[in-house]
């Protein structure tokens, strides 16, 4: 099938988290025969900041972030079997989706790498327009959420609705020799961003405050102007090409999940798959679900708290934190990988297609 999709950015990860998640899927997908085109705007000074070339397994069209330029890409739309607006582009989000929604020949899917907050978004105003557009599609897919997203999104309507989850790329995310730029007790890998600082305050920074003879180190951007104990260190912006590095480096990795993923639940951020893939050590807050990807106290440690992160901290052993990573390696690696995601994809495209007929011949 030819798939257009509309997403934030494929080249870049530079204030998208996305990007790793598109990559898997998307490489996957192509390996399986679809051939993919992916529009991203030229917006964000992510271009400035790209992590990979455009690759061999899809066409990539950066077009300008003008209504010009978002005319003529969802111009193609209509020579595509299956047409893709992703959430959180950034720019013309609006026009992109009532584009989508209008396109007459391919299958129309809307997909949600940000399920739970679009859900109260539109619980809280009626003209939201994925309301109004979401009769038009035909599948919605989401970044995961598991059932609690599902039904929100059948209670708005949606013809059909799966959570697809993140996973890993074995060929991308693995363990390398440690890396002394990379070298502490506790590495956190995160954007600031609104709906997340107070949650990093808690479970990281309130940690290092409290073990002042442990080292952190703290990558993302926007971090620069917060205040932050002595012991944690700013990397600032991370590319990908050096994710594999920090992940074997550290004793330990954390994951904060954003406030929306971590009060609905069934969310695994990309972090958590890609430091699994390194066999990283890697410790969580708590959240609805993890047990379906990863063991607590075998295969992932789970705190409640900055005080729970703080004392699995401090008793966390090098050999400890080696068994837990590599038993955490082995099971993503045999479950949870962008292979398994994308047949996953493949037969939901598949039976919409089917419904459509379905559907038309009625």
């Amino acid at each position: 099938m030819k798939i257009a999709f509309y997403g934030s950015s494929l080249l870049s990860s530079y204030w998208n988290g996305a990007a790793t998640y598109y990559r898997g899927l998307l490489k996957n997908l192509a390996a399986l025969g679809h051939a993919i085109t992916f529009f991203e705007p030229d917006a964000y000074d992510r271009q400035s900041h790209r992590d990979i070339d455009p690759p061999d397994w899809a066409r990539v069209v950066v077009y300008p972030a003008t209504p010009e330029g978002v005319r003529r890409v969802l111009a193609e739309a209509d020579a595509a079997d299956v047409a893709v607006k992703a959430s959180g582009v950034g720019v013309f989000d609006d026009e992109l989706l009532a584009g989508v929604a209008s396109a007459v020949r391919p299958l129309r899917i809307y997909w949600d790498v940000d399920a739970p907050a679009t859900l109260a978004d539109m619980r809280g105003a009626s003209d939201h327009p994925l309301r109004r557009a979401l009769p038009a599609f035909d599948l919605v897919l989401t970044y995961g959420g598991g059932d609690p997203v599902t039904r929100g999104y059948h209670g708005f309507g949606a013809r059909a609705c799966a959570p697809v989850y993140n996973a890993l790329d074995p060929e991308t995310h693995f363990r390398v020799a440690p890396d002394p730029r990379f070298a502490c007790d506790l590495a956190f890998l995160g954007n600031r961003l609104p709906d997340r600082e107070e949650r990093v305050a808690r479970f990281f920074f309130a940690p290092a405050a409290r073990l002042r003879e442990k080292s952190f180190l703290l990558g993302g951007a926007g971090w620069d102007d917060r205040a932050a104990p002595a012991n944690v260190r700013k990397l600032g912006h991370v590319f990908t090409r050096d994710h594999n590095a920090l992940n074997s480096s550290a004793l330990a990795v954390l994951n904060i999940a954003r406030d929306s993923m971590a009060s609905n639940g069934f969310s695994p951020a990309t972090r958590v798959f890609e430091a699994a893939g390194a066999d990283a050590c890697l410790i969580t807050d708590a959240w609805d679900g993890v047990e379906l990807f990863l063991t607590p106290g075998e295969e992932i440690l789970v705190a409640r708290d900055g005080a729970d992160v703080a004392t699995i901290l401090a008793h966390l052993t090098p050999a400890g934190a080696r068994r837990i990573g590599e038993a955490a390696g082995a099971r993503i690696r045999a479950e949870h990988t962008y292979a398994r995601r994308a047949a996953q994809v493949d037969a939901l495209l598949r039976q919409a297609f089917d419904a459509r007929r379905e559907r038309l011949s009625a």
